[in-house]
């Protein structure tokens, strides 16, 4: 017993040490370094390790093979030790970027204990770091600027359609405690994210911040609604308690309704607690992946809703999954999708806007479905750009869809 109290107290004492040394000092490591350059160091102290290594999206891509198809991911680098027991790795100089890292050691995978700013995509936590190098960057929008800032709240609201309370993030530009009333864009995540995933992996505080202080986009509101409708919140932090994240929101909850059939609940309540302009003319709706399937799915099923219509690498729905058709060839034979569309476009919504990256596993089923639009004569606006299915590509297009709004 006398030693079991003796262990305790080592124990304890080497905690509290740790714990000292984090509050008043010690040796400092620095990780990662974002140097004047542009090149980015990064450090781990491990003495006892055999192989240190570095994985990021700041790394050239390798390509690997999933249930959903080709996709890339990022590769890895090494580091070497010093003397000292800490292991060192230097980039190359970064374009200016939010980038995401983890370590490996020894196979592996750890957070930098040196960095506390980290992300959560779906059920794996990364590292990140943001290069800037000059005002007005990509990197300085990103970052959080001497401006002007919103308020980010999580607001819980009533659905009747899911037959639930549920959260959502509402985003109200600066001057909105002073009056006026503001129109509202919707702003929808992808497959396993929740109503943070835009502000935590996709920035968009900070972007809607900057560029509405630099008088680039319109003063407006961003909602940013839960899009799994079996779930009322972001994980842990609903009834269901703290289960593992995945793809497809709660996996034991069954959803009563679609989020298509029940976002008129999410209209509803912003119009009547909020200041806002009301009327097609003054709500928008985009989202990424899940999030531009349903953005998709919304504008066609509500066509005199949404006046800006937005798909950032868009899951186009078409219901059943008839894999012996093109996305295409189900959309010419679809006799009520037709008449949707026709009514959508009929409604001439002043902005239908495609985007994604030239690698993007979905890229074909969106050249396809504009193809569908060109043999229809639909007019939209397209952006393609380089990379996949990635969060660097939905920063840049909320970016730039922000810029077209409202005008």
């Amino acid at each position: 017993m006398k030693k079991l109290v003796t262990m305790l107290a080592c124990a304890l004492f080497a905690t509290t040490m740790w714990a000292q040394q984090a509050l008043f000092g010690g040796t400092e490591i620095v990780s990662p370094e974002v140097n004047a350059d542009g090149t980015v160091t990064f450090r781990l102290y491990a003495p006892k390790a055999v192989k240190v290594e570095v994985t990021g999206d700041f790394l050239p891509q390798v390509k690997v093979k999933t249930p959903m198809g080709e996709a890339e991911q990022p590769g890895v680098a090494e580091l070497k030790e010093g003397k000292d027991g800490v292991w060192t790795y230097t980039t190359e100089p970064l374009a200016p970027e939010l980038y995401y890292y983890t370590f490996k050691v020894d196979g592996m995978t750890y957070l930098d204990p040196s960095n506390v700013y980290m992300s959560r995509d779906i059920a794996t936590y990364t590292n990140i770091f943001i290069v800037e190098k000059e005002k007005g960057d990509t990197g300085d929008l990103y970052s959080v600027n001497d401006v002007p800032h919103g308020n980010v709240s999580k607001v819980w609201y009533d659905s009747p359609t899911l037959k639930m309370k549920r959260r959502m993030t509402v985003y109200t530009p600066a001057g909105y405690d002073k009056g006026g009333r503001y129109p509202v864009l919707y702003l929808l995540h992808g497959a396993g994210g929740d109503e943070d995933a835009w502000t935590t992996l996709g920035r968009a505080a900070q972007i809607m911040d900057n560029l509405i202080a630099e008088g680039k986009v319109k003063p407006m509101i961003v909602v940013m609604p839960n899009g799994n409708p079996n779930c009322e919140a972001a994980p842990g932090e609903w009834s269901k308690g703290m289960y593992k994240p995945s793809f497809r929101g709660h996996m034991t909850s069954k959803p009563v309704a679609s989020m298509e059939e029940s976002f008129p609940d999410i209209v509803k309540y912003i119009e009547k607690n909020y200041r806002v302009q009301k009327g097609k003319k003054n709500r928008a709706i985009c989202g990424l992946s899940m999030g531009g399937g349903h953005s998709f799915g919304i504008s066609k099923l509500y066509p005199d809703m949404f006046d800006y219509v937005g798909l950032f690498s868009a899951a186009i729905f078409m219901g059943g999954r008839d894999n012996s058709q093109s996305v295409l060839e189900q959309m010419n034979n679809d006799a009520e999708f037709n008449k949707q569309m026709a009514a959508l476009f009929g409604a001439k919504p002043k902005l239908y806007w495609i985007a994604i990256g030239k690698t993007d596993f979905l890229y074909q089923a969106n050249a396809d479905y504009r193809k569908f639009l060109d043999g229809k004569g639909y007019p939209y606006e397209y952006l393609e750009t380089e990379g996949g299915h990635i969060w660097r590509n939905w920063r840049v297009y909320l970016t730039q869809f922000s810029q077209k709004l409202f005008k």
